[in-house]
């Protein structure tokens, strides 16, 4: 059996192929994450990392809610609920918190993180201008630790967990591969 290892830059970049015209205005916007409690997830998202909530969408035939939350200013979010939707579509890279209601109490229900078997998605990162000072706001938050910058083979980089156990990669783009 030939030892498992990965792609060399060649291989990876000879796997590529051309993007087509048609992709040209495609933006990746958004990732979903299901929560339990939007009471303990949206002052998370908001007063632990900073983002702003773009727009709530409630669709109460099916008994959920949505969330979009990203790195926008404040100011920038229109008021007009049909020109909001619109603009927070168009954002980069949003988080879609999906509260599925009745399901904050319910012991029975358990969102799967993906870090656990079977293993499937991992997590999303958020990049900091310093990780150790942000580590040192997250300590004095009480927030709940995968990994300190300095435990593992990793260094300078930080896993956190969210409410409801996902994990959220803090790192510096300056630091990241040093």
């Amino acid at each position: 059996m030939a030892e498992a290892k990965g792609l060399t830059d060649q291989e990876a970049n000879d796997l590529c192929k051309p993007a087509d015209s048609a992709t040209k205005d495609f933006l990746f916007q958004q990732t979903m994450y299901r929560i339990k409690d939007p009471k303990k997830s949206i002052p998370f998202y908001t007063g632990v990392l900073g983002m702003t909530l773009l727009v709530k969408l409630d669709f109460p035939e099916a008994k959920f809610t949505l969330y979009f939350m990203g790195y926008e200013n404040p100011a920038d979010v229109p008021k007009e609920q049909g020109e909001r939707i619109r603009w927070a579509f168009s954002r980069k890279a949003t988080l879609e918190l999906t509260h599925n209601w009745g399901t904050e109490d319910d012991a029975e229900q358990k969102y799967h993180n993906g870090n656990s078997d079977p293993r499937g998605f991992g997590h999303i990162g958020v990049m900091v201008p310093d990780v150790y000072a942000a580590c040192e706001r997250f300590d004095k938050l009480n927030v709940e630790y995968v990994k300190r910058p300095d435990d593992g083979r990793m260094k300078g980089l930080a896993f956190i967990k969210d409410p409801d156990g996902y994990w959220i990669e803090i790192f510096n783009a300056n630091t990241v591969c040093k």
